[in-house]
């Protein structure tokens, strides 16, 4: 049997698999080592991590905070949350809080020192901005948060009376001014402060609540049909309520250091920092937002060829090389056709693109009680508000003509149906002659915006995108020999050296290859 090393969440690969994976294996090999140390690091901190999540609470000295085992804490691909426990809670008896830490080893710390921050503002931003703006969506309540340079926002209650006054003062002068006015968190120092940056929020539980991913895999199509019916038309709800307030460019909310929130961040999702924690630059600045579409979508096309020029194992083969190449030539060519006039210059809408079964709970009757993840919100354009692709069970690379395509779509009409329903009793939205409708959402998916868009979206997936929906649209039904001369010729296109951009990436994957087989015999070597 071939010998495996570690990776996360209880998985493990071994050296062929290694070598045939898309992913940067010497980064995700290194990722155990940095958790524990990470962990360790955390475990450490605990009698200051208490004495933070007390002051957010505001609690008495009759009330202690408890931080949890090791074994509760629950670590997702970009944070790790930890449950605390609130002994002798009066307000709250018997709840428990979490505070939420990022982990800087996933998101380019070490290459971009700043990214922790960034998706700290953002993500505090998002849930002020929400509870203001679109109270009817369902989130978690934020007690506090701080961030690594020191400064934390907390509730007005737990400063002195004296700095509650000014606080009060101020955001009334600037309100009759016109000027923004601050969230309703105060800004201060706490000496527990934790370095790391942290979320402080409710601990979502309750009788009949679980998370929708503990059903959705092994529903019964016929008798959760209802079911589905209740969950959508929420999520479609959700949708509406998000995008009533049109915004003039494409960016991310952020929390400035005086406590207002602007659109002044670049549009951050994680793919973003996953490129830039494998060393691939963005050349997206943190403050960059977009006034139209085109600049945008070009932006997103360049990280497509920043990552085949910076990442080590990002070309397999020769073959590879040009396919890729050729992809994303084209790609640059279909934009036009695909970025719609009518939207170029919006407005544009806030969206939250990391929805999915892990993150969303709900009841019996699978009615969303509370969406737990609000990282990776930003203010995106029409073309990009797709529906669901997770409804199947399926990537979006796993729905190729065919049996699963068509099981995706059927799924995908009763979404649509309900978001028809929830529709008709929605105000219009304010200031704007466009709406999100499903006809926008129908035709993105007949037209081929909705393939276009997520391989635009997603480096990963974009070539099988690409040949599986893409290129049948313009030139039909094509035979392999095809396809060779397809990818020959428009892989010149990239840049006019592309040959030598080809042979480069191969001498860099043997390098890589040379790395990750030392590595496998070194560990396995200490293993043993």
């Amino acid at each position: 049997m071939p010998k495996c090393l570690p990776l996360l969440l209880g998985q493990q690969v071994t050296l062929d698999a290694a070598l045939g994976s898309v992913d940067d294996m010497l980064l995700e090999l290194s990722y155990p080592s940095k958790q524990a140390a990470f962990y360790s690091h955390l475990r450490e901190q605990q009698s200051g991590i208490e004495a933070l999540v007390s002051f957010h609470l505001g609690l008495s000295t009759t009330e202690r905070c408890r931080m949890s085992e090791t074994r509760e804490w629950m670590c997702g691909y970009y944070n790790v949350c930890i449950p605390i426990y609130v002994d002798g809670w009066f307000a709250f008896p018997s709840k428990r809080v979490i505070i939420r830490i990022p982990l800087p080893y996933k998101l380019g710390e070490a290459e971009n020192p700043g990214n922790v921050e960034e998706k700290l503002r953002c993500e505090a931003a998002t849930f002020i901005w929400i509870k203001e703006q679109c109270p009817e969506v369902p989130i978690p309540h934020l007690w506090g948060f701080g961030f690594p340079n020191g400064q934390c926002f907390t509730r007005p209650e737990n400063v002195s009376y004296h700095r509650r006054v000014l606080w009060n003062f101020r955001r009334n002068i600037l309100s009759l001014l016109g000027y923004p006015v601050p969230c309703r968190y105060i800004s201060c120092r706490n000496a527990d402060t934790l370095k790391i940056g942290y979320l402080i929020m409710e601990y979502i539980e309750g009788p009949g609540l679980s998370l929708l991913s503990e059903h959705w895999a092994g529903q019964d199509q016929q008798h959760d049909r209802q079911r589905r019916a209740n969950f959508f038309r929420d999520l479609s709800r959700i949708i509406l309520n998000l995008a009533r307030v049109p915004f003039p460019q494409i960016g991310s909310l952020i929390l400035d250091y005086q406590g207002i929130v602007q659109l002044g961040n670049r549009p951050l999702n994680f793919r973003l920092h996953q490129l830039e924690n494998k060393g691939v630059p963005t050349d997206i600045d943190r403050d960059k937002t977009y006034s139209n579409t085109e600049i945008y979508f070009s932006s997103l096309l360049s990280c497509h060829d920043n990552r085949i020029s910076h990442q080590e194992n990002s070309i397999l083969s020769q073959s590879d090389g040009k396919t890729q190449l050729a992809v994303l030539a084209t790609m640059r060519a279909l934009l036009p056709h695909y970025a719609t006039s009518r939207f170029r210059d919006g407005p544009f809408f806030f969206s939250l693109i990391d929805v999915h079964p892990n993150n969303v709970f709900v009841d019996a009757n699978w009615r969303i009680k509370s969406l737990i993840d609000l990282e990776w919100a930003c203010i995106r354009p029409m073309e990009m508000l797709l529906p669901p692709v997770w409804v199947t069970g399926k990537r979006v690379d796993q729905l190729p003509p065919g049996e699963h395509l068509d099981t995706y779509h059927a799924v995908l009409e009763e979404f649509f149906d309900a978001f028809d329903q929830e529709q008709i009793s929605f105000p219009p939205m304010q200031n704007s002659d466009v709406s999100l409708t499903t006809d926008v959402m129908r035709k993105g998916f007949q037209t081929g915006h909705f393939w276009f868009f997520h391989a635009l979206d997603n480096p990963k997936v974009a070539c099988n995108l690409f040949f599986q929906h893409i290129l049948p649209v313009f030139a039909g039904s094509i035979s392999a020999k095809g396809v060779a001369e397809f990818k020959g010729c428009l892989a010149q296109l990239w840049k006019g050296n592309s040959k030598e951009i080809i042979e480069k990436k191969l001498r860099d994957r043997e390098l890589y290859e040379r790395k990750l087989s030392a590595m496998f015999e070194f560990d396995l070597r200490r293993l043993d």
